[in-house]
Parts: C-alpha cells; sequence; structure tokens
C-alpha cells in the first residue's frame, strides 16, 4: 500500500475506495490481540464517518485526503487514550501532537495507535503488556523496537506510512528489522510536541513508509516550525529530492561478532547500491559510537530516567519489566 495508488483509486471511485479502508479496518479490529500491532483502533462505524465528512474535500487543497495512517501510542491524538503502553499510565490528551495536526489537515485519517516498547525503552519490540508485534516481513522475527507496531501497521499493509519515535535507534531498528524506510529526522525538524518523553533533549518523532516517495511527501507536510517546542527549527519546510550518495561506516568500524552471513549480505548489497549507481562514501563512525555510549552509560541515562521516574517509582508493580 502507497500514498500515491490510494490517492488514485479515491479519484477514480469513492464508493470503492471507502470499502477497501472499511474491510481493512474490519480486519485490523478482527486481528488485533492475535498481531498485537495496534493497542487502540478505530470502530469501523468511526471510519466510515471521517470518510463521508472528506467526500468533498479536494487533493489539491488537501494532499493526503483519506489517506489512512497510524501512530505510535506514546504520541498524542485526539480521540484516543495515551498509554505508552503502560495501561497505568494512560491518559486521554485534549488535542493531538502538533505534527499528527498537520497531517490531519492535509486531510490524512489516523487509524488507530500501535503498539511499542513501553514508555519507548528499549529495541526489540518485546518489552509490551500488550504482546510482541507480529513481523509481518518475516514472522519468525522479532519486529524490533520501541515502533514496533508502527513498522508492523506499514509492513501489513493497514496504512501506507505511520509515526513512530526515535532516541537511540527506535525508528530506524524496527523499520531495518521490516525491510521499510525509516526517517529520524534532525532534532527540531518535526516538533516533539505531544510526544511522552524518553529522554527530551534526544527525542524525535520519526516516520515509516514503504518507499522514500512516500517518506519525503510525509516529511515535507510536517516539517513545520512549532512555537511550544524549544528545540523546533525555524527554517523552511524539508524537501526530499532524492539522491545518489549513500554514506556507510569505515571497514575498520564494522562488528560483526562472528556473523559471516551477515557480513556476507552487507557486502552483496553495497554491490548491488554501486551497480545501482549509488556513491558509496566510507566516513567515520567512531564519533557516534561515543555518542551512543553517552545515552547507555552517561548523563542521558539520568534524562532518561527523569522522564517518567517518578510515576515508576509510585507504580513499580505496574511496570513492564
Amino acid at each position: 500500500m502507497k500514498i500515491t495508488e490510494l490517492k488514485s483509486l479515491r479519484d477514480c471511485d469513492h464508493a470503492t475506495y471507502k470499502k477497501l479502508l472499511l474491510n481493512n479496518q474490519e480486519k485490523i479490529l478482527a486481528q488485533k490481540k492475535e498481531e498485537n500491532i495496534f493497542i487502540s483502533a478505530l470502530a469501523v462505524q468511526a471510519l466510515e464517518q471521517k470518510i463521508e465528512a472528506q467526500r468533498e474535500m479536494s487533493p489539491a487543497e488537501y494532499p493526503l485526503v483519506g489517506i489512512p495512517f497510524a501512530v505510535k501510542d506514546n504520541i498524542d491524538v485526539r480521540g484516543f487514550e495515551t498509554t505508552a503502553a503502560c495501561p497505568a499510565f494512560a491518559y486521554t490528551p485534549q488535542r493531538s501532537a502538533f505534527v499528527v495536526q498537520l497531517l490531519e489537515a492535509a486531510g490524512a485519517i489516523c487509524i488507530g495507535k500501535t503498539n511499542m516498547d513501553q514508555f519507548a525503552t528499549g529495541l526489540v519490540g518485546t518489552r509490551s503488556p500488550y504482546g510482541t508485534t507480529k513481523n509481518y516481513f518475516n514472522p519468525h522475527y522479532i519486529p524490533g523496537g520501541s515502533s514496533s507496531g508502527s513498522a508492523s501497521a506499514v509492513t501489513a499493509g493497514y496504512v501506507p506510512f505511520s509515526l513512530g519515535t526515535d532516541t537511540a535507534g527506535s525508528g530506524r531498528i524496527p523499520a531495518a528489522f521490516q525491510s521499510l524506510v525509516g526517517i529520524k529526522p534532525t532534532k527540531g525538524v518535526l516538533s516533539t510536541t505531544g510526544l511522552v518523553a524518553a529522554c527530551r533533549s534526544l527525542d524525535c518523532i520519526s516516520i515509516f513508509a514503504t518507499d522514500l516517495q512516500d517518506a519525503g511527501t510525509v516529511l515535507q507536510l510536517t516539517s513545520r516550525y512549532d512555537k511550544e517546542d524549544v528545540y523546533s527549527r525555524k527554517k523552511p519546510p524539508c524537501v526530499y529530492e532524492g539522491g545518489s550518495k549513500i554514506a556507510v561506516p569505515l571497514d575498520s568500524n564494522l562488528k560483526f561478532f562472528g556473523n559471516r552471513a551477515y557480513e556476507e549480505a552487507y557486502r552483496n548489497l553495497l554491490e548491488r547500491m554501486r551497480q545501482c549507481g549509488y556513491h558509496i562514501q566510507e566516513i567515520d563512525f567512531t564519533p557516534m559510537v561515543e555518542a551512543a555510549t553517552l545515552l547507555y552509560n552517561g548523563p542521558w541515562v539520568a534524562e532518561r530516567y527523569h522522564a517518567v521516574g517518578e510515576f515508576i517509582q509510585q507504580h513499580p508493580d505496574k511496570v513492564f519489566l
């Protein structure tokens, strides 16, 4: 499922388009407990009302009119609870997060909130009281986290794009595990107003899609200045213009831990990219590794604990370990 495909279908036949989305939502609700992708999802009747309310909306004015998307459940969406995968923590927001508001203003419809590693702490997608999210790319593999449900919702074909978060890899890792495009924008490009903090000075809202064109479309529509976010950047909207240069770590930076099959797959990928015309440029990855070390063994550990530490102290039996 891609944005362009859905837009074309909607333009041709509204009734067929509505039936497709409603059938899709019925499937989500029917398989919700088996797949553990969604924590909450719109009722079919509620989705039908939203689609009908958009019948006369022009794609020229609303570029994502009628396009369904999913949102990680640590990002506020009006009409849904925000749980951060912790039922005892749940609250009902009065408004959607800034980025969600921009997507809704463009006509997109949030069809549900997705599963995640609790409080966005974890990179595996298995640390949730709502169960482990199904990996549709390979059901024998874990989905990756912490934005597991947002990745799986796209891989399963329920939505053409979704929102996750990325502090230490929570968006890029499940994207890699499920053969998706995962974008972690530079801090401040996308507002984090309406996001449950994990490590506020590093948190970013991330984007999942099946291809760069869709991911770029979403990034362009959501990269707006937000006066309520102290990290938000006063800059022109992001525009994805494509490119043919790809940065990879120096060979001396690479660690495969004895997994020769993985190393061979990596080498083959680089060769395929060269054959496709991409220029591969090696960079020293050491400074990035050192920065990551600070996140797990430095001052940012305290910031992460500050985000939910008081709740954990007051509700130790409600936290998923």
